[in-house]
């Protein structure tokens, strides 16, 4: 998420998502199955945005030369603000798009908001759905109904500026100590760089610190989850990541509002040794002041030659419920979200493909999708299926804990203790 670096404006944005989202309205399928006219469609913008823009215009074109009479009409819409957006989409199917790109954290609350249409039976006749990852069809399920396609999976791995380690002599860290203690030496001997940039509204950067700790972020399934952000292990965690910001590496007045896509550009514009990012941050990177100067590798874990888990990200391409171009819609989802796309998306940002046999074709052709294999394969995680992860995502719980921390204006107990006090409310809310 990028969010604004001043931290009363953060914490007045998640008064205002919590307090003054739209009220989501029951959602009927539309009777209507127009076979022409034009389809909104709404992307993700993304940090290097035209590679994307380039595949999709592709699809696109050749979409609207198979449809006659049919256009498509593509929107790039902001990570941080898609809460709202998507919100008021559900409530007014007017204003909505056809076709609609979501994180893989959304989906169990957009399905009960009622928002995405139901599209397991043309999933199961789709040719190429067979070949999808196991993982990435349940990212798009929900009690056993699907409700999109997957379109990339995304882990996170460590970053760093080869030409930096060289100069100072550095080895590359084995264990969180060793990046942190690192990251002081480099920032140490050049003030100009971050040592390890990091981010106070970086969630997906900061969970690895409290998973390889032993922390989790609830307990529970379906229905029914508990916060445990707050226990010993995870409180761990947290002051590991928060210790990160200060003036001997990632000084807290620029980093603490810094999001995933700051961190990234950050360490592409040269401003870093070190960064926390995805597969899909390769070609930002490559279009930056690093490139042929840095390589990646695996986040290390708390012991020696372990691997810290890493979220099981990714996006997928979804039918709003209210569409009405049924037919339309679902045969652009599927050509949005095809294996040819896919690779494609591959080749233009990196995002690693969710059909196991096109993902292995592209790790065989391009290097750098080794330490990003490697992590998947020591396992991943992901955050509880609860349509209240929507909720708590939207309104900050976790950038606000954290930024409590870094700002001094509480301990980690103190942080972490009302973080799953709020976190509880929305699991309690969700049922």
């Amino acid at each position: 998420m990028k969010l604004s670096p001043r931290l009363p404006a953060l914490l007045l944005a998640a008064l205002v998502v919590t307090a003054c989202a739209p009220r989501t309205s029951d959602n009927a399928a539309s009777d209507k199955d127009e076979k022409s006219g034009t389809l909104r469609v709404w992307l993700f913008q993304e940090v290097g945005n035209k590679p994307k823009e380039k595949v999709v215009d592709s699809v696109v074109a050749a979409f609207e030369k198979a449809h006659e009479g049919t256009r498509v009409d593509v929107e790039y819409i902001p990570v941080d603000t898609r809460a709202q957006r998507v919100k008021a989409a559900f409530n007014d199917p007017k204003s909505a798009p056809d076709v609609m790109e979501y994180g893989n954290t959304d989906t169990a609350g957009y399905v009960k908001d009622g928002g995405l249409l139901d599209v397991t039976e043309e999933f199961g006749d789709w040719g190429e759905a067979k070949d999808t990852d196991p993982t990435a069809r349940q990212s798009v399920t929900v009690d056993g109904r699907l409700y999109g396609a997957p379109l990339y999976v995304g882990v996170r791995a460590l970053y760093y500026r080869t030409d930096v380690f060289g100069e100072l002599g550095l080895k590359v860290p084995e264990t969180m100590t060793e990046l942190a203690a690192t990251a002081r030496e480099i920032r140490a001997a050049k003030p100009d760089l971050y040592g390890l940039v990091v981010g106070g509204a970086y969630t997906y950067g900061a969970m690895p610190f409290v998973w390889a700790n032993g922390g989790e972020l609830a307990t529970g399934k379906g229905g029914s989850y508990a916060s445990t952000i707050d226990s010993a292990a995870a409180r761990k965690g947290i002051k590991a990541y928060t210790s990160l910001f200060g003036d001997d590496n990632c000084p807290a007045a620029k980093c603490a509002g810094m999001g995933g896509n700051d961190t990234v550009t950050a360490f592409a514009a040269g401003k870093a040794a070190m960064a926390i990012g995805g597969d899909f941050s390769h070609t930002a990177v490559e279009a930056g002041k690093v490139k042929g100067k840095y390589a990646v590798v695996p986040l290390p874990g708390v012991t020696p030659g372990s691997i810290a888990p890493a979220f099981a990200g990714g996006n997928n391409i979804g039918v709003l419920k209210g569409t009405s171009h049924r037919s339309l819609a679902v045969e652009l989802m599927e050509q949005l979200a095809s294996k040819r796309t896919q690779s494609e998306l591959f080749d233009a940002m990196g995002f690693l493909p969710t059909f196991g046999d096109v993902r292995q074709q592209v790790a065989a052709r391009e290097p750098f999708v080794k330490p990003f294999v490697r992590t998947l394969g020591a396992g991943t995680r992901f955050v509880p299926a609860s349509p209240a992860w929507s909720r708590i995502d939207s309104s900050l719980v976790l950038p606000t804990m954290f930024q409590e921390v870094i700002s001094g204006r509480k301990d980690v107990a103190a942080a972490s203790k009302d973080a799953a006090a709020k976190m509880n409310d929305a699991f309690g809310s969700a049922g």
